[in-house]
């Protein structure tokens, strides 16, 4: 049996679905933070069957939970004070993002214009679909 430590104060991604947790450190750039993470994959769990959990020690004011929500908004995030659970965050998926994907029509502004940041809004809440704000091509998503 594994024994993963608490933690005193950060957070707890649960319900990650397995084998993502490691793309999820990464995309909210967990790798470059100054904290403590542990990342505990193929976890048994009765919801999911298999679940990846990433625990992680500093303020969870420094993560940008509208990337979380964009990469799952299922994942559960348990906020710890005091080693307790004092929190449990819905994750809604962002109307809006910047900065997290790019647009890949090459036609497209944000192509030409380096400066200009990559905006994509969401087109479709029930299928997730997002579009490129100025050319409307659609983000292809590998989750």
């Amino acid at each position: 049996m594994l024994n993963v430590g608490r933690i005193k104060e950060g957070f707890v991604l649960d319900h990650i679905k397995a084998g993502e947790s490691l793309a999820i450190y990464h995309m909210l750039k967990l790798d470059k933070a100054n904290c403590t993470v542990a990342i505990i994959m193929n976890v048994l769990s009765n919801k999911l069957g298999k679940k990846d959990i990433l625990k992680v020690e500093c303020d969870i004011g420094d993560m940008n939970l509208d990337v979380l929500a964009f990469i799952d908004h299922t994942i559960t995030v348990n906020v710890i004070k005091g080693e307790e659970i004092v929190e449990k965050k819905a994750l809604v998926l962002p109307k809006e993002i910047s900065g997290i994907i790019s647009c890949k029509n090459p036609r497209c502004i944000t192509s030409i214009e380096q400066g200009l940041p990559h905006v994509f809004v969401l087109a479709d809440e029930n299928e997730q679909v997002y579009r490129c704000k100025y050319c409307e091509e659609k983000y292809n998503r590998r989750y």
